[in-house]
């Protein structure tokens, strides 16, 4: 293949991420350059953990000097670096617009990024350039959920109709606050450039990059905010990563995997650490049917399946059926510690702790 890629950092090395570089004749991209430690319920010793987020922060930064583009699906910790700025000197970075499909902390967080390096690149504050509001609509964002819509989920559909409706008048209230914020421009300084693209495409010689429109991260109206997903072409040839769509769990963000049928994908698997708190058994199943039909219905060769689900030892037999289907298909599926032939280290340290 001419796109080659390398897992920098995931949940199976032990600690948070999904930090991938992607390289093709043209151009070499990292994809969400973040690191984040461990939860407490993690099966390893505080040392060992803080021990595996150094190490990762290091692969990251050693990686980011191979990278022209940067790419941050959105501002969670284990997805963009907020305190080195070294890692993003002289790059094209393509990030989240902070300005919309957005929540209140990862607004926050992207105005605080944002400050650092107009700060740092360019000595001056960032609120010398927001701009004035601006009035903003938006469609309800289950007219472009049909399937996941039209679901029978059976005795569940009525709590399921109570909490669309409930997150709707959530959304609703969103959409108000994004018109009410002053606005983040793109901008650059000396080479650095900051681009929000999402729904777009760049053109780097013969690759294509593409980034999907906003996506819930995780269920629909999920309170954890919205991520994009980034899709790399080079002459017929195609990887997809997937950022955190948590399995996907919905069903429409599943069969547009099936349609891009990539050659290589990088999807997140459920939060099956938070079974029975974040995650319940609807949406563990829909994750997994979700996966399965990727497996049956793309010629994907290789199926890194890593962040979110390592996260607790039991999280093969919980999505065994998934393991399973990628045997009888003869399809590479592989944690990202098993990629670079590694012990996913929550199987590591619950084998040392019994």
């Amino acid at each position: 293949m001419h796109i080659s890629f390398k897992p920098v950092w995931f949940d199976s090395l032990g600690a948070k991420s999904s930090c991938t570089l992607v390289k093709t004749p043209d151009i070499s991209v990292m994809i969400d350059p973040g690191v984040a430690i461990m939860h407490p319920s993690f099966p390893a010793s505080t040392v060992n953990k803080i021990l595996w987020r150094n190490q990762g922060k290091k692969a990251i930064k050693r990686a980011s000097r191979e990278a022209e583009v940067i790419v941050i699906s959105h501002y969670h910790y284990d997805h963009y670096f907020p305190e080195d700025m070294s890692v993003y000197e002289g790059k094209l970075i393509v990030a989240k617009d902070p300005n919309q499909y957005i929540n209140d902390s990862q607004r926050s967080r992207a105005e605080d990024f944002y400050s650092k390096i107009c700060e740092h690149f360019g000595g001056m504050k960032l609120e010398s350039l927001l701009s004035e509001p601006r009035v903003k609509k938006f469609q309800n964002p289950l007219e472009e959920l049909p399937i996941a819509v039209r679901r029978d989920f059976g005795d569940y559909n009525k709590r399921r109709e109570e909490l669309l409706e409930r997150g709707l008048s959530t959304f609703e209230k969103k959409v108000k606050k994004w018109s009410e914020w002053r606005e983040i421009p793109e901008f650059e300084f000396k080479g650095l450039k900051i681009r929000f693209l999402e729904g777009k495409e760049i053109h780097l010689g013969n690759t294509r990059i593409r980034f999907t429109k906003p996506l819930f991260h995780g269920i629909e109206f999920s309170s954890l905010g919205w991520v994009f997903a980034t899709v790399i072409e080079y002459k017929g040839e195609k990887l997809l990563h997937s950022s955190d769509m948590n399995g996907p769990i919905i069903e429409d963000y599943a069969e547009w995997i099936i349609k891009e049928n990539p050659d290589v994908l990088i999807l997140d698997g459920p939060m099956t650490y938070m079974f029975g708190y974040l995650l319940n058994r609807i949406n563990l199943n829909r994750a997994i049917e979700n996966a399965v039909r990727i497996i049956e219905e793309t010629d994907t060769e290789l199926i890194i399946y890593d962040h979110h689900l390592v996260r607790e030892a039991r999280f093969r037999e919980r999505t065994r059926e998934v393991w399973e289907t990628a045997e009888r298909s003869k399809k590479k599926l592989l944690t990202a510690a098993e990629f670079l032939g590694k012990v996913p280290r929550v199987l590591e340290s619950a084998g040392s702790s019994n």
